[in-house]
């Protein structure tokens, strides 16, 4: 199994998890980022946490470093199990995905307050795509 299929499975293994803005405890709820966090903390990769963002951010540039601290390198080409990719799903929103496979990304959900396996969408507005460094 590859660094990146274990990185999604251990995604999926938060699905039902429910949603919390800045959460990073699975016990008490999970956003996008305590999600990536839990689940390369499940596969022993730690990572320095971001702070000070919210659900709309007009930049996000002082946080985009932290990925490399946790053991991710840029990616390209098509999306492999465990890939994390940074979209923008409106206007000074960001959000972090984990693709489960190539036709599904495990993510935590706002409007549907929990952590949801989903088909992966059109990937229109990507800022990054990272792959788990070997």
């Amino acid at each position: 199994m590859t660094d990146g299929e274990w990185l999604a499975n251990a995604a999926a293994s938060f699905v039902g998890v429910r949603f919390r803005l800045h959460g990073r405890d699975p016990a008490t709820g999970l956003d996008c980022v305590g999600l990536l966090l839990a689940s390369l903390a499940a596969v022993g990769r730690n990572a320095t946490p971001p702070t000070g963002y919210g659900l709309r951010n007009i930049a996000i540039d002082q946080w985009l470093h932290l990925a490399g601290n946790a053991g991710l390198v840029s990616a390209h080409g098509p999306i492999l199990s465990g890939d994390v990719i940074l979209t923008s799903p409106g206007p000074n929103q960001h959000h972090i995905m984990i693709a489960e496979h190539s036709g599904s990304f495990i993510h935590a959900h706002a409007g549907l307050r929990r952590v949801v396996r989903q088909p992966l969408p059109a990937l229109s507005n990507v800022h990054a795509h990272w792959r788990v460094a070997p």
